[in-house]
């Protein structure tokens, strides 16, 4: 398997990127959010990459972070989400984002997606609760995103507040889902508690 790829960007587009590694050009698809992150053609850069054999196809995609790549495997393991549809994922959900909401059930977050309709959306939470739950990676989103917050100091309620406004929710929005729940308990647990309060009331 090709875990990753150093080289040459040659050229990329708004969902694929040809980075040049001894010779090769490898043509690989990826998020959105990734190729408007790579540096122009001629520069220098890294992909970590999975590569998806089917009968017909032999396609690669490639992430900016190993955290990416790991999300995306998780994701495509779902019945009816395929490569494109975890890249669409991807493109508007940073990993942490797709745990947390797995983790509250915020099956609703997932539809800003491409291609990810209702039913979809609820198999996504419904099949990926229990292995985030069990993993490393929703419990490791949600200890990073405290510890983000925890250093600009604070009570657990303000440091939710601003782990939610990373994830891209209104200080308001945050504000009003916190206020709904006990500031007493732990900072991970107020998170959970106010994306599930938060999806419910959509």
């Amino acid at each position: 398997m090709i875990y990753c790829l150093s080289g040459k960007i040659v050229k990329k587009t708004l969902d694929s990127v040809v980075l040049s590694c001894g010779g090769v050009g490898y043509w690989a698809q990826c998020p959105a959010s990734v190729a408007a992150g790579l540096p122009g053609a001629g520069s220098e850069a890294t992909l970590y990459t999975v590569l998806n054999v089917t009968e017909n196809d032999i396609s690669l995609y490639g992430f900016a972070t190993e955290e990416q790549q790991n999300c995306f495997r998780l994701l495509t393991g779902v019945s009816g989400v395929g490569p494109k549809v975890g890249l669409a994922i991807l493109s508007v959900m940073e990993p942490q984002r797709v745990y947390l909401a797995v983790s509250a059930g915020d099956h609703k977050a997932f539809k800003a997606a491409s291609g990810v309709g209702p039913k979809l959306a609820q198999r996504i939470v419904l099949e990926l609760k229990d292995k985030v739950a069990k993993g490393a990676a929703g419990e490791a989103a949600l200890e990073d995103l405290s510890g983000v917050s925890a250093a600009a100091g604070g009570a657990a309620s303000g440091q939710a507040i601003a782990a939610l406004v990373s994830l891209g929710y209104s200080h308001s929005e945050a504000a009003v889902a916190i206020s709904k729940v006990d500031p007493a308990l732990p900072v991970e647990e107020i998170i959970r508690l106010a994306l599930r309060g938060m999806a419910g009331g959509r």
